[in-house]
């Protein structure tokens, strides 16, 4: 336990026989039960594990006869936190990649009842930039920027972290057979809390790499397919929260803003149109133009304002 509270760690695993081992020994004696998923490894992690189970009873090993990504392995490793009455969740991966001294910062807001669900941000220090590769590193800057725009959560950054603690309420809470089963899980469960109005916090943690890791996340490939689910995120939330649990306007100001931006493309394709065929701009169509694209990002501006101000206190 850890004052007070009985604590899980929720292990999500695929071909991790080279680096399981050490993240169990490594596990915070106060940690009440270790939960490992294997998402159907086709190396030898199951029997790494089988061979720390005598030693460390507490130490649970779920196993998936096919392979459901990450995400499917979270949604198995979290129901089962949540049927056994844990008090807190916390996430790690099966790769080392998670330092165990900072599991304290990532509990103590939560136990504590300052907040119901905290993440490892590690872009926090200046080490992440020389120890982050450079591609991981702006690509985690391109998603934090719209994970921002789709959660809600505008003061939350390295929206790609899985190291996370989670409370017994939203444990109980979320739909788990509902969230993402890729490589945007952690934006997905983000979007799903703000729907529900908890309280997420950022906690500055240490980026571990060259532990032996590998990574199975090709940055040029997920960006495009978790940018497309964030924008899917969006619009869902924007229903959820801001149309059917409490009405709010800036769903007006977001529309708005949407509708002049797609005027304005075709306003502007139409100038140009006319500049390349006839050589020159109708100052009609010109103003129009430039008053549309205006409006387009005033409209949206204030939404996104309206947005920021409605979960402030989500900090």
């Amino acid at each position: 336990m850890y004052k007070g509270k009985t604590i899980g760690v929720v292990i999500p695993a695929h071909n991790e026989a080279s680096q399981i081992g050490r993240v169990i020994e490594t596990m915070p004696h106060y940690v009440d039960e270790i939960i490992i998923v294997d998402d159907n490894s086709t190396d030898n992690t199951i029997s790494v594990i089988e061979g720390y189970q005598p030693k460390s009873p507490n130490i649970t090993l779920i196993r998936h006869e096919k392979n459901k990504g990450v995400g499917g392995a979270m949604a198995t490793a979290y129901k089962y936190a949540r049927d056994r009455g844990l008090d807190v969740a916390v996430r790690m991966d099966g790769d080392g990649q998670m330092a165990p001294e900072d599991m304290p910062a990532l509990l103590d807001p939560v136990v504590s009842g300052q907040t119901d669900y905290s993440k490892g941000n590690r872009l926090f220090t200046g080490e992440a930039y020389q120890k982050i590769p450079k591609v991981r590193y702006f690509g985690n800057a391109f998603l934090s920027l719209f994970t921002k725009i789709a959660s809600g959560y505008w003061h939350v950054a390295d929206s790609q972290s899985g190291y996370t603690a989670i409370n017994k309420k939203a444990l109980k809470t979320i739909d788990w057979d509902q969230m993402y089963q890729w490589y945007g899980q952690p934006n997905d469960v983000l979007v799903r809390l703000n729907v529900s109005d908890f309280r997420v916090r950022d906690i500055p943690v240490t980026p571990v790499y060259d532990v032996g890791e590998k990574s199975g996340m090709k940055i040029s490939r997920v960006i495009f397919t978790i940018g497309w689910l964030l924008v899917r995120l969006f619009f869902w939330r924007m229903k959820e929260k801001y149309v059917i649990r409490d009405f709010h306007p800036l769903i007006f100001f977001y529309i708005l803003g949407f509708f002049f931006s797609i005027v304005t493309v075709f306003l502007f394709i139409r100038m140009m149109y006319f500049w390349i065929l006839n050589g020159y701009i109708p100052p009609i169509n010109a103003l129009a133009t430039f008053f549309s694209f205006m409006s387009g990002s005033q409209f949206t501006l204030f939404a996104m304002w309206f947005d920021m101000e409605t979960n402030k206190e989500l900090k």
